[in-house]
């Protein structure tokens, strides 16, 4: 935890640990707060009730028995999880959770929030995102850094096992008498994390009792990967003539790159216009309808609509926009 907050362009004076009361936040929460007293931090805890299990405000009063033991604050947040979203529940609880944590840090002038993921889970997601194909930005899984909401996330634990922060929180439980709470969710195989942990996990644990350390590391691979990539993406689309905003390329320029260069640039173009990511088909399809039209691009009929956003051709360029609300005036 020292070695990520050090590597930090600058040191907070304050953070925020994000803590569901389970075994891996807890201790993080713990391990904030013997740091906190040696290096003159200020650490709160922020914690979430999602009211998804009947079992939520026991969770919650757990985490404040927590708090008041380490003797730091706890901020609460209670959400509505938006079950018919189509995301699926656990997409659904986890951009609840964010929105939750990024009102608690703007309300209590908190900028970085720790968080408890460790190699397992990035073993986990990395093994998700393969099965769901997201590519190899997806394969990069999560960073040890990142912003989300104007809120700074480290996670210092990616490169550790689960088994040493269980044998952590076994001794401050001997030490203590406060035991984690237990989520059932994360045993049942209804939900697809919990399938991956409980029916694919031992049998890879059987045959390679490795494969987590070696998958993470794969992770770490496909983020420096990803970034080279981004780096050719963006110096590829400063020359694609884009507009000041970057709403807009020219179409012609963009036909010049290879095949693959033009996904790409198409790809960091979309994310830099805060556009969700098409799945491989989508984008495939708006590539050929591009790679189809008229050399100037006058094909007014090209309307390709992807997650809120709207990409059209006109006069030679490539514009992206916002896709209008039913019933606003887009006169």
């Amino acid at each position: 935890m020292r070695r990520a907050l050090a590597c930090l362009p600058q040191p907070p004076a304050r953070i925020a640990v994000a803590v569901s009361g389970g075994a891996d936040s807890a201790m993080l929460a713990v391990h904030a707060a013997a740091l906190a007293r040696a290096a003159g931090l200020n650490v709160v805890l922020f914690h979430v009730h999602h009211g998804l299990q009947a079992a939520a405000d026991g969770w919650t009063q757990q985490v404040q028995s927590l708090a008041d033991l380490l003797g730091l604050p706890l901020r609460l947040a209670r959400v509505q999880v938006d079950e018919g979203s189509g995301k699926g529940i656990e997409a659904a609880a986890r951009d609840a959770r964010y929105a939750a944590l990024a009102r608690l840090a703007q309300d209590d002038g908190v900028a970085l929030v720790l968080l408890a993921h460790h190699r397992n889970d990035q073993a986990e997601t990395v093994l998700l995102r393969l099965l769901r194909g997201t590519g190899l930005a997806g394969m990069a899984a999560m960073a040890a850094q990142s912003e989300r909401d104007g809120v700074v996330y480290l996670r210092p634990w990616l490169e550790q096992g689960r088994e040493a922060i269980l044998q952590a929180a076994d001794g401050f439980a001997s030490a203590t008498g406060w035991h984690p709470v237990q989520d059932p969710t994360n045993a049942d195989p209804r939900y697809t994390r919990a399938a991956l942990r409980e029916l694919l996990a031992p049998v890879l644990d059987g045959r390679w009792p490795g494969w987590r350390a070696i998958v993470a590391r794969h992770a770490r691979h496909m983020a420096e990967a990803a970034e080279i990539l981004d780096e050719v993406a963006r110096e590829d689309l400063a020359g694609l003539e884009p507009s000041p905003d970057g709403a807009s390329f020219s179409l012609a320029a963009w036909r010049r790159l290879s095949p693959a260069r033009q996904a790409q640039a198409l790809r960091y173009w979309l994310a830099q216009n805060g556009a969700r990511m098409p799945t491989d088909a989508r984008l495939r399809d708006l590539l050929r309808q591009l790679r189809e039209l008229h050399s100037l691009g006058h094909d007014r009929q090209l309307r390709v609509e992807q997650a809120g956003h709207v990409v059209r051709c006109h006069r030679g360029r490539v514009w992206i926009e916002p896709r209008p609300q039913a019933g606003a005036d887009v006169s």
